[in-house]
């Protein structure tokens, strides 16, 4: 029997009924052949892993821009707790940990530089918009490997299309959502106590009261709390969702406005709209694959397409180059 066999027969006697086997994947667009080793969930982890899309990940901003210290969260780091929490879940559940593990690494590949700022200004200039959830699903579809995508299966794509604002199809991907969502809340708070924004006693007591008074007990309540649930209806309990909608309510009036944190944001929407005039008015600046795929999308789609997959250093290098005038020099 090939480890991928013995893994698919696993899969059929101990995951529940409502997990998502890997010999059960509505397939990709493109057929391929099995591989040996690995089921088809196990190839699409590693081809996200391996893409340049994760790995620009790490110079990407989180919740504060560019942070000069070595412990606050980046895209990336936001992205593995993301992984870890999901599969936590997926195997108390006994879900298909693979197919976590995949659409929660993509889940992300289509953040913009700057975090959400960045994502606001495309949006605004943008005709059709742009949304992150929906840029992550074209990077591994269309962008990524020149231009070829990802060719992922099915459900991997429709995790990460859905893991914002949309009920995903499986119960894995419904797992990535919850999870996603009890990140970004403690990490931002734990990088928001590291930053002096906040302390962890101006936290609202009410709800400390029933998640914890610390990182690790918030997210192990909220864990324990879907477990409970059950497979079949994969949610966060109301009461504890009660207090966990506390702290949201809480960082978006302490942190995720204030001025104090967010004071470079404006700059970094005006940089993004030079650069997407700049590219805009002339294709040939960007490189050769955002020129074909403006030839093949349109214009305004290929400069989104550029401009999302720039890190934040990237994009000001490019606005240092293109706007700032340079002093000369004799050769």
């Amino acid at each position: 029997m090939l480890p991928r066999e013995r893994t698919e027969q696993n899969e059929k006697l101990f995951l529940s009924e409502y997990a998502c086997r890997s010999c059960d994947t509505k397939g990709r667009q493109t057929p391929l052949p099995l591989d040996s080793l690995r089921t088809e969930f196990q190839r699409d982890r590693d081809r996200i892993l391996h893409s340049n899309a994760f790995r620009r990940l790490k110079h990407k901003t989180q919740v504060f821009l560019i942070p000069a210290g070595d412990h606050y969260r980046t895209r990336l780091t936001h992205t593995l707790e993301v992984s870890q929490i999901a599969r936590t879940i997926a195997r108390a559940l006994a879900l298909n940990e693979d197919l976590t593990e995949a659409i929660a690494l993509g889940h992300d590949l289509g953040h913009t530089p700057f975090g959400h700022a960045g994502e606001r200004a495309l949006n605004e200039l943008c005709p059709e918009g742009f949304r992150h959830y929906e840029q992550s699903l074209r990077v591994v579809d269309v962008i990524e490997k020149d231009g070829k995508g990802l060719d992922l299966t099915y459900e991997v794509r429709d995790g990460i299309l859905k893991h914002t604002n949309q009920t995903a199809e499986t119960k894995e991907g419904c797992v990535v959502r919850l999870a996603d969502v009890i990140a970004y809340i403690n990490h931002d708070i734990d990088d928001s106590i590291r930053a002096g924004i906040i302390k962890e006693s101006d936290l609202p007591k009410e709800a400390t009261d029933i998640l914890g008074n610390s990182k690790s007990k918030r997210i192990t309540t909220l864990v324990e709390a879907i477990t409970e649930n059950g497979a079949e209806n994969i949610a966060i309990p109301e009461s504890i969702k009660r207090a966990h909608d506390m702290l949201h309510k809480f960082m978006f009036e302490n942190v995720y406005t204030n001025p104090l944190c967010k004071a470079e944001e404006d700059k970094t929407g005006g940089l993004i709209a030079k650069l997407y005039e700049y590219y805009y008015k002339d294709i040939g600046n960007m490189p050769p694959l955002y020129r074909t795929l403006a030839e093949k999308y349109g214009k305004d789609r290929a400069v989104c397409d550029y401009i999302a997959g720039m890190t934040d250093g990237f994009a000001i290098k490019e606005f240092n180059e293109i706007f700032v005038p340079k002093g000369w020099s004799a050769l």
